[in-house]
């Protein structure tokens, strides 16, 4: 079972005839259910035209009312993203994905102002897309690793999570869904967030969570996990030899005074019942472990 998106899953993409848009959406239309779930692009001016025979509309709106497509996955450049995405909350999506490197801080405080008491959920920006396996993917991850299974992937980083899903193959598990949620400051869905559908999904065993140097959102989260989550949890946070008060990698890894370090994170998350890892290759091991 998905915890956001399945085979069923009507798409659109913002930004579809740039380089990016078109060569993604080629990837995710040829990967499992993709030729039927992806199903309009976005780019204003160039409405009318196809791609791969995906119609091409101007506004996500006339997307939505000519296709039925209730997700949008976005690769338009940086200084117009946050426009797109709010373009697609206006438009009452239920979800939107955004893949955007390097969005201003400033544009996406006013998207997460603007999107307060809206209805659509956004995953991003700055990370990898979402994908069930075997069903449907949205956004860069590589589809070929993933295959269908019980363990759920939520992770900040990119990398890692292809890290684990390659690990969980190596041991023989598959994934029920794998949501890359980003590392950007300001973004949409947190670890809880996304924590919590895994733990009300029958289909979920057991949960994966790798976390980065900066902010609380793992502390927040491992603290629901200890009162609330009924399922085995294994933890892992990137930045491990990061210097304090130093930024690595995403715009949201910042760590001062001794806060938001990955052994802070990585104590909290043992203190609430996570099974942790101080080495990334031994996420899969330790997952089947537990199990």
């Amino acid at each position: 079972m998905s915890i956001l998106v399945d085979k069923n899953t009507k798409v659109m993409t913002q930004g579809m005839t740039g380089k990016t848009g078109m060569f993604h959406t080629l990837q995710c239309k040829n990967y499992a259910n993709g030729v039927n779930c992806f199903v309009a692009g976005v780019t204003p001016g160039k409405g009318g035209q196809n791609f791969e025979g995906i119609p091409v509309f101007d506004t996500v709106r006339e997307a939505k009312h000519s296709t039925g497509a209730a997700v949008s996955v976005i690769y338009v450049p940086p200084p117009f993203a946050a426009a797109a995405i709010l373009e697609a909350v206006e438009a009452e999506l239920d979800l939107v994905i955004c893949i955007t490197e390097g969005i201003p801080v400033h544009d996406m405080i006013n998207v997460r102002y603007r999107m307060e008491g809206k209805r659509t959920l956004l995953i991003g920006p700055n990370c990898p897309g979402i994908i069930t396996p075997d069903e449907i993917k949205i956004g860069i991850m590589p589809g070929h690793i993933h295959k269908k299974g019980r363990i759920g992937v939520v992770s900040r980083s990119g990398t890692l999570t292809y890290e684990a899903v390659g690990q969980l193959m190596e041991v023989g598990l598959g994934q029920s869904s794998c949501v890359g949620i980003g590392g950007d400051p300001v973004s949409g869905l947190k670890h809880i967030d996304v924590m919590k559908r895994f733990n009300e999904d029958p289909e979920t065993d057991a949960v994966i969570m790798v976390g980065e140097i900066g902010g609380n959102d793992e502390e927040i989260c491992a603290k629901w996990i200890r009162d609330n989550m009924q399922k085995p949890v294994v933890g892992f946070v990137a930045g491990l030899t990061a210097p304090k008060d130093k930024r690595m990698g995403h715009a949201g890894a910042i760590i001062s005074g001794g806060e938001g370090g990955a052994e802070e994170k990585l104590a909290v998350m043992e203190e609430c019942g996570i099974r942790v890892t101080r080495n990334p290759s031994e996420i899969g091991r330790l997952l089947k472990s537990v199990l």
